[in-house]
This record gives structure tokens, C-alpha cells and sequence, in this order.
């Protein structure tokens, strides 16, 4: 169909964009289609609420901290729009061709009637998205006159034709989204109120007024940690729905959501394997981040934080592999500390932190982290224990204490690694023991138990020149008082 007529003689009817956004999600969820792919962990708390909001036509904001998907999911509303809408070719604002609203689009259809030309406009040339920075402008969003224009046209400035329409009436009969909405400044979140509730664009008290038909979403921070700016609340009144996001609340979430995102394929020259025990141990990160003294919780500890730790974590494995010139890579306790610049960047700490420096509050969160993932699967060693935790875990100790110590360079070649994991009397068997670690890499599941170790102060560690040195807890500490001279004890 290129002409009004051929629409007419169709059948075409016009819908509001919000009836068609509720149409979509009722034939999708008859269907049984997928409503949200690939977000993870909002099924019973965020998504049944965005869907109440778009089945009762609402104009919504995502509420919650940095790295919760809000962009996302409001990227994915397009996917509820039709594929394709005509529109009156050459209209700035997307005329329907059934009811024009510009001067431009009355104009076709008066000059050309059934002849009027119309173009077909795809689902994705509908959505349009701002982030609103300080500098953003009433003229970036709604619109402004335009005297080049007018001179060009030889038209006066109270000529409709002469406005240049902003980004909102460019997404007539479309969504457009506002990221980072308090970031606005309160003078242009005014412009957008005769958006929100009588549905029309107002440009620099032209008389005319312009209806549109345009869905509106926003996402923010929560507005009691953000000193950037807030929602003024004529605005905040007019904003229909406002759904909280959150981060996700269960382990299996949290790690299906790394294991989706990051990049861990690399289709390289190395295959990685990554044990699901220092999967556990990475999203433990984030867990003890969001309850840390040393980090700010009100500004949050992102989901991209354990994503970009588990590729930083494939790419430690992956430099080793291909300096050993090795096919294949497992994760070690070496690769998980290789992660902490993936973790520095993320972490906003209070002063306590800033105190013990971004370096050792991140060491200091993985610890915990290594700490927690081993009492998923071992009895706490810092606790007496009877029976056969202690007595799995005795004869490490009494390996260590008679005087050994176990080395690991950082780009210790596999069959050197597995031979010395091996050396330590009882740690095979523990860990092959140990039903839950059934499904893991031995030696990955050796090397943690050996850190986690130290983590409970079970044994010392020293690291020197990229190598991790073991050794007994109590020789450890008589070994850093024999670097001491005498002189220092002098009084």
C-alpha cells in the first residue's frame, strides 16, 4: 500500500500507541511468549508489575540503583509495538494518515486526498531514548522555531511550519524513553507536563497546539541518595507507575546472569573452563559488597561488577594458558584475585574504605567471598569440629606442619599445578569426599580449599614476584618475627 486510498480500501483502523502496546502483550501472553527475554530474576516482583502498568495504558519510571537492567527493559517495550505503521511520507512527526495532526500532514491530505503518498514505518524507527544530562535543552526535546527555516520558506515566525520539533514529537505514535531522568533540570521536566496530562507539545506559547500520541518511560536512581537533582513533583504526580528494580536476590540468579552476559566464549586458541564453585565465588563478591562497611550502599554495587570480574577472571586463565602453550585453561585461586581491577573501578567506598584503599577492601571482599563458597560445601574450620571435618582437614594442617609448603606461581604449567596440589597429604581426598563438589574440577576445588584456609587463618601465605607460598600458620608468623634484628626490641 503506497497511497491513502489503498489504506482505506484495507481496512486499516488507528490505535493509540499505548492500546497497541496492550494489544501485543495480550495476544503474547495467550500465546505464551516470551514477554522479557533474557531478563533474569524480576519474575515475580518487577515484570508482573510492568505488565500491569502497560496493560492499564500507563506512562511508567524503573526506580532502583546502577546495573539493575533498567535500560534494558525499557528497550525491550518496543517489542510489544507492531512491526510496521503507515505514515504520511515526509511528515517530521510521524502523521497518521487516517488523522494528521501537523500543518505538513493536513496539508498532504488536503492537496492529494486518497492520492496522498504514505511510507511504513519498522517497530525500531519508533523508539526514542535521551540521556538526560545537564545540558539537555527544551528545544532538544520538544522543539523550537526556527528562523533559517522561516527565512528559507519566506514565512513569518508565527507560521507552525517554521518549528523544528524536538525528539519527543519525532516519536509520535511511538515510545520514547528519558534515562537518568533527576539528572533533568527542574525547568525542563516542566516542559514535559502538558506532555504528560493533556497530551500536547507547547512550543514557545505558539498558539497552536500539537496532540501526540506517544508513550513515555523514564528510569532513575532513587532519589534519596541522588544530590544531582531530583523529580520535581507536579511530574513525579503525572508519572502513572513507578516500579522498583533490585539486584538479584538468590546466588542461582545472580550467577545465571553472569553466565549470560559475560564473555567467557572467547572461540579462541584456549578453552576455559570455569568451575561452578568459582562461579559461587565471584557473585559472593557482589553479596558481601552490598553489605560491606567499607562500601557506599547507596549508590549500589552494579551487576556489571561480576561480569567484568568473570571475563578479567577467562582472561587471567587464557594469558596463562597460551604463555604455557596449552589448549585448554581452568580457573584458579590465582585467576580470582587477577580480578581485582575489574572490582576497584566499581566499588564507591565511605571513608573507612578510603581509609584501607580500594586495593585491600577488594582483596579483603574476595576473601570473604572465598570464605563463603567454602562453607556451602565444608564445615566452618575456625569452629571445633567433631568427626569428620576435622578429621578431613587434619591431616592438611599437619602437612603443612611439619615444615612443608606448598608454591603456586601464577603461570605454573597444569601437570606442574596438579603435581603440587597432589603433594598435600589428605587435600585429594577431602575434596573427593565431598559429594557437592562432585560435578567440579578436582583441582580447582583443591586449590580453593587451600585458600580458604588461609582465609580462616588455618595457614600463612605469602605473595612474592607473582607465586603463592602456603605454609603453617604458626611457622609463618615465627618466620616474619625472625626478619626482625635485635636492635628493634631494644628499649
Amino acid at each position: 500500500m503506497k497511497t491513502l486510498g489503498e489504506l482505506k480500501e484495507s481496512g486499516y483502523q488507528s490505535i493509540s500507541v499505548k492500546d497497541e502496546l496492550r494489544k501485543n502483550m495480550i495476544r503474547k501472553m495467550k500465546s505464551n511468549e516470551p514477554l522479557f527475554p533474557g531478563i533474569l530474576g524480576y519474575e515475580k516482583t518487577v515484570l508482573p508489575q510492568l505488565q500491569n502498568a502497560i496493560l492499564a495504558r500507563h506512562d511508567l519510571i524503573l526506580l532502583g540503583l546502577r546495573g539493575q537492567a533498567k535500560t534494558r527493559i525499557l528497550r525491550l517495550l518496543v517489542d510489544f509495538l507492531d512491526d510496521k505503521i503507515p505514515v504520511i511520507e515526509g511528515s517530521e512527526v510521524n502523521d497518521d494518515p487516517l488523522n494528521p495532526i501537523s500543518k505538513y500532514g493536513k496539508k498532504m491530505v488536503e492537496k492529494h486526498g486518497d492520492d496522498t503518498p504514505i511510507a511504513w514505518l519498522e517497530r525500531e524507527e519508533r523508539y526514542g531514548e535521551k540521556l538526560a544530562t545537564p545540558d539537555t535543552t527544551v528545544a532538544d526535546l520538544i522543539g523550537d522555531l526556527d528562523p533559517i527555516k522561516a527565512a528559507s520558506k519566506k514565512l513569518t515566525l508565527a507560521d507552525e511550519e517554521v518549528i523544528n520539533f524536538g525528539l519527543i514529537p519525532r516519536t509520535n505514535r511511538g515510545i520514547f524513553v528519558i534515562n537518568e531522568l533527576p539528572d533533568l533540570q527542574p525547568r525542563i521536566q516542566v516542559a514535559l507536563l502538558n506532555i504528560m496530562q493533556e497530551r500536547d507539545i507547547q512550543i514557545r506559547g505558539f498558539n497552536v497546539r500539537i496532540p501526540l500520541d506517544v508513550s513515555l518511560a523514564f528510569s532513575a536512581n532513587p532519589e534519596d541518595y541522588t544530590n544531582r537533582g531530583n523529580i520535581i513533583t507536579p511530574l513525579k504526580d503525572r508519572i502513572d507507575s513507578q516500579i522498583i528494580t533490585h539486584y538479584p536476590k538468590d546466588l542461582k540468579v545472580a550467577s545465571e546472569i553472569t553466565k549470560q552476559e559475560a564473555w567467557s566464549r572467547r572461540n579462541g586458541e584456549v578453552e576455559v573452563e570455569i568451575p561452578d564453585l568459582y562461579r559461587n565465588v565471584l557473585e559472593y563478591v557482589a553479596f558481601e559488597a552490598r553489605e560491606s562497611e567499607y562500601i557506599d550502599q547507596k549508590s549500589g554495587v552494579s551487576t556489571r561488577m561480576t561480569i567484568t570480574s568473570m571475563e578479567q577472571a577467562v582472561s587471567a586463565a587464557e594469558r596463562r594458558a597460551i604463555r604455557n602453550g596449552e589448549a585448554k585453561a581452568t580457573l584458579r585461586v590465582t585467576d580470582l584475585f587477577y580480578t581485582v581491577p575489574a572490582l576497584t573501578g566499581k566499588l564507591e567506598l565511605v571513608y573507612e574504605g578510603e581509609q584501607e584503599g580500594a586495593v585491600n577492601v577488594a582483596k579483603h571482599l574476595l576473601g570473604k567471598a572465598i570464605r563463603r563458597a567454602f562453607l556451602d560445601h565444608f564445615d566452618d574450620p575456625s569452629k571445633k569440629q567433631e568427626g569428620e571435618n576435622e578429621n578431613g582437614i587434619k591431616p592438611i594442617l599437619d602437612w603443612f606442619a611439619s615444615g612443608n609448603s606448598l608454591d603456586i606461581p601464577d603461570l605454573m604449567k597444569e601437570k606442574e599445578y596438579r603435581k603440587a596440589l597432589e603433594s598435600v597429604d589428605g587435600l585429594k581426598n577431602l575434596v573427593k569426599g565431598t559429594k557437592s563438589l562432585a560435578g567440579d574440577d578436582l583441582y580447582s576445588a583443591m586449590d580453593l580449599v587451600i585458600e580458604s584456609l588461609h582465609q580462616f587463618s588455618k595457614l600463612g601465605k605469602d605473595e612474592l614476584d607473582a607465586e603463592r607460598s602456603y605454609s603453617d600458620m604458626l611457622g609463618s608468623m615465627l618466620g616474619g618475627m625472625s626478619d626482625f634484628d635485635e636492635d628493634d626490641f631494644e628499649l
